[in-house]
């Protein structure tokens, strides 16, 4: 069995505010961490039912967040940017199974460090008509290479949304949101132990992948920025349907990857913060 487990930030266990994720901040080093603890825990789960190789992805910010001395040995581990599907990267059709490790809630919803990629740039992304953010673009993303996302971990709201996506996943929450940036926590040697505990007992069991697709998605975004807007209809295939949103349709994952360039266009332009 082969296990690739994508792993971000804001849903670690302990973590609630940008000082604690964002290089520089005061507890980021701390931070660096706890994510290295949260994703060792779901790597014992993965290596206990029985899987022979294990590919981390280091899916947060600079994506230079795990320090590999602290990676749990079996590992291999996916670092640095740019990537071409950047929180996916090096995921393919030959994977069992995806743990997604760390995520949060969409922008707008009341979670943990909640955004969409890129801090308050991003106000709203729909798929095929439907809210969407990283959880739900990463599940269809993986679907469509006939991949399961077997276990997601992070604070209550990332749970529910996964739940609204997809019920057969199963969740863990290390963490319950009292407002964007604070939260009831679980002691964090229990919320470890739960990682460990339900990645291992998901990924004994039958996994059931979904069946591969070819069929176009729509994908639509709100940015905050006209400017924004007013510039990605330069990439083919982007139109845009007023002043501050644009939309795209292609198959899945080559409409994830144009996203990336999306956001890398958007960032050129924009000098925000992530999460203002």
């Amino acid at each position: 069995m082969r296990v690739y487990i994508s792993a971000d930030m804001e849903g670690i266990s302990g973590l609630v505010d940008a000082e604690d994720v964002q290089p520089g901040g005061r507890d980021y080093e701390r931070g660096r961490t706890m994510m290295a603890q949260d994703v060792n825990a779901a790597v014992r789960g993965a290596l206990a039912a029985g899987a022979r190789e294990v590919v981390v992805n280091d899916a947060h910010g600079p994506m230079r967040n795990l320090r590999p001395e602290d990676v749990h040995p079996a590992v291999r581990l996916v670092r640095g940017r740019p990537k071409q599907m950047g929180m996916l990267e090096g995921l393919t059709a030959e994977f069992d199974a995806v743990v997604c490790v760390g995520y949060h809630a969409r922008a707008g919803a009341l979670g943990v460090l909640s955004h969409s990629f890129m801090g308050h740039e991003i106000e709203d992304m729909w798929l095929d008509g439907r809210p969407v953010g990283e959880i739900g673009l990463a599940h269809a993303t993986a679907a469509a290479l006939g991949v399961p996302v077997a276990v997601l971990t992070g604070d209550d709201a990332a749970c529910a949304e996964t739940a609204e996506w997809d019920g057969s996943v199963t969740t863990v929450a290390v963490k319950y949101a009292r407002d964007r940036f604070a939260a009831e926590l679980r002691p964090v040697e229990e919320a470890r132990a739960a990682i460990e505990e339900a990645v291992a007992e998901r990924l004994s069991g039958p996994l059931g992948r979904p069946p591969a697709g070819t069929e176009p998605a729509m994908l639509t975004v709100r940015w905050q920025s006209a400017s924004v807007a007013a510039t990605l209809p330069g990439i083919p295939g982007v139109t845009r349907t007023d002043a501050r949103t644009v939309r795209a349709r292609g198959p899945l994952p080559a409409l994830y990857r144009q996203f990336g360039v999306w956001t890398r266009v958007a960032a050129s332009l924009t000098n925000q913060p992530p999460y203002c």
